[in-house]
């Protein structure tokens, strides 16, 4: 039983984050400098995600608080609008395999079951899932508020998998490793050029495990039929 998590795992992500961010810095130029823009938007992400989870409404909602707070309430509403339609068009680009998944993936779902395991909005995660082209070859997708050793417990008890005989694939240590090696399961760390602020980790919980490093997706089934990690 092989998991997989979805964003910069199999298909780019968090730089159309990164491109949205900098039209935001540009907005707000007029009331705020790009580090104090950037500052404010992270704190009211933060304190959003509580709320209203992960994903782009939630990005799009944090820029809109932002730019009221920066802007004293002058933001016109044009502006508000064009964050909207940005959420719009993070939400309708196309999928962007990271490289090898595609074929890798094919290799892989005729030795494991593939599950899906990731975490945002339920209905952005799905679409994004069932644009890929790849969806056939999973057994099963889970999308979960949050990835936590509890969440993990539930999904595999949903699917009866003993967490001993599950594995997890993912570029987040903090999202996709740690959790996991809790629950008594196996995960793989495959990183990404980029890392979200919120998916960091506690160094003195990662100096605390050991787990195995992948370069490239293209690894994996090598790997998992006993080759030696890059670690």
């Amino acid at each position: 039983m092989l998991g997989l998590d979805a964003d910069d795992t199999l298909w780019e992500n968090e730089e159309r984050f990164h491109e949205v961010e900098a039209r935001f810095r540009d907005l707000v130029s007029t009331w705020a400098d790009g580090e104090t823009a950037d500052a404010a938007l992270l704190a009211t992400e933060r304190a959003n995600i509580a709320r209203h989870g992960y994903g782009i409404k939630g990005f799009v909602l944090s820029m809109e608080l932002t730019a009221i707070e920066l802007s004293g309430g002058a933001v016109t509403a044009a502006d508000l609008g064009r964050i909207i339609g940005w959420g719009h068009e993070m939400m309708a680009h196309p999928i962007e395999l990271l490289d090898g998944v595609a074929e890798t993936l094919d290799v892989l779902a005729g030795t494991h079951r593939l599950l899906v395991v990731t975490k945002g909005d339920l209905g952005d995660q799905l679409g994004k899932v069932a644009r890929c082209g790849l969806d056939h070859l999973f057994w099963h997708v889970d999308v979960v508020p949050e990835k936590d050793p509890e969440a993990y417990r539930r999904v595999l008890a949903g699917r009866g998998i003993d967490p001993a005989e599950f594995t997890m694939v993912g570029n987040s240590v903090k999202s996709d490793v740690l959790p996991v090696l809790a629950i008594g399961g196996r995960a793989v760390h495959l990183p990404h050029t980029t890392t979200w602020v919120f998916e960091e980790p506690d160094p003195d919980e990662v100096a605390a495990v050991d787990f195995p490093v992948l370069g490239s997706f293209r690894d994996l089934p090598a790997f998992l039929d006993g080759g030696d990690p890059v670690s």
